[in-house]
């Protein structure tokens, strides 16, 4: 039971006004009164006290807006947030729709983002049983993997861990017989529903470096006592330009598309809206960008099908033919 003194109905009042209380929600003397009289069994405040205790807590720097409605009334109201509400929608969307969190950790952060805020405003945000259910059942891995790695990476440690994926029969093998990759941690990024550590192999150059690896895929994660030097390398320019196109030689690619929305749209997503795009002949637009040729940009240069034809670099030109041969073959057979 909280003790009815001085320091803790500063702190209880302060928790009304933080809870109770935004731009579009005020409280009268008396309504204060009344909450603390709640908050505190056999609270003694009266409205003088009350009053005495706002101009303390305006003291400190605590903010509370004085507001004189009709009759001379006055209400009282805690508007100062650390987060605007787009700002903990921006904060909240992005964990409910994640699929590798589990609906259990779902609810916990979400209510803990809702303490930032008053409890009208609360009201007003998402809860997780509007979104489906996680699919990633190693969840519980995966936030030990993600505290790790933020450790490595703020204190420049190399990081050991063994590293797989699944077979046919849906059985987790680790590669390399179960060998320990060795990495120097660069950064953590979550990209497509999955978290990805992007990291230079010891083994392997600079200009073999970075690699990624997703977190739900990694096992026996160790931080090691082994320290390492930050390269000033450009992880924005690496994620941009290789992430979805994975390894490969960076070279200057032409793509001819059917102008229509779908294309145009998808092509500035992937490129970015300062990308190299002119309209050409017969109703198509001409894309040049610099890219990895690899089995990533063939692969998304396909899924375009009919509406994309590769008009440069001659090499790229031809493996694109002979993956139309293969695929045809396959529907021959």
């Amino acid at each position: 039971m909280l003790e009815d003194t001085t320091g803790v109905r500063l702190l209880v009042l302060k928790e009304i006004l933080l809870r109770e209380t935004d731009e579009g929600n005020q409280l009268s003397i008396k309504q204060l009164v009344e909450k603390l009289q709640i908050e505190i069994p056999g609270c003694t405040a009266n409205e003088k006290k009350v009053k005495e205790y706002i101009e303390i807590l305006k003291d400190t720097g605590f903010e509370i807006i004085d507001n004189t409605e009709k009759y001379g009334k006055k209400y009282y109201s805690h508007q100062d947030r650390l987060f605007e509400k787009y700002q903990l929608r921006l904060l909240i969307d992005p964990i409910l729709s994640a699929r590798f969190i589990t609906e259990e950790e779902k609810r916990n952060i979400v209510s803990n983002v809702k303490k930032l805020t008053s409890s009208h405003v609360a009201k007003s945000l998402p809860d997780p049983i509007v979104y489906q259910q996680s699919i990633n059942q190693d969840y519980n891995l995966i936030k030990l993997h993600i505290d790790k790695i933020h450790d490595a990476i703020f204190e420049s440690k190399l990081i050991k861990f063994q590293y797989g994926d699944f077979n046919i029969d849906k059985e987790f093998q680790l590669r390399k017989g179960g060998e320990h990759y060795q990495i120097k941690p660069l950064a953590l990024i979550w990209e497509s529903d999955f978290y990805y550590l992007i990291g230079e192999d010891t083994k392997y150059s600079e200009e073999d470096n970075p690699r990624n690896y997703r977190l739900d895929r990694m096992r026996d994660v160790v931080i090691t006592e082994n320290k390492f030097v930050k390269n000033r390398r450009d992880i924005s320019s690496y994620v941009q330009q290789s992430f979805h196109m994975f390894g490969g030689q960076d070279e200057w690619i032409t793509l001819q598309f059917h102008l229509n929305r779908v294309a145009l749209n998808g092509v500035i997503d992937k490129f970015g809206v300062d990308a190299d795009i002119r309209k050409g002949d017969d109703n198509t637009f001409i894309l040049k960008a610099k890219a990895k040729l690899s089995e990533g940009l063939k692969g998304w240069i396909l899924g375009w099908g009919r509406h994309v034809k590769v008009l440069s670099p001659p090499s790229l030109v031809e493996d694109m033919k002979q993956e139309l041969k293969k695929m045809m073959s396959a529907y021959e057979e």
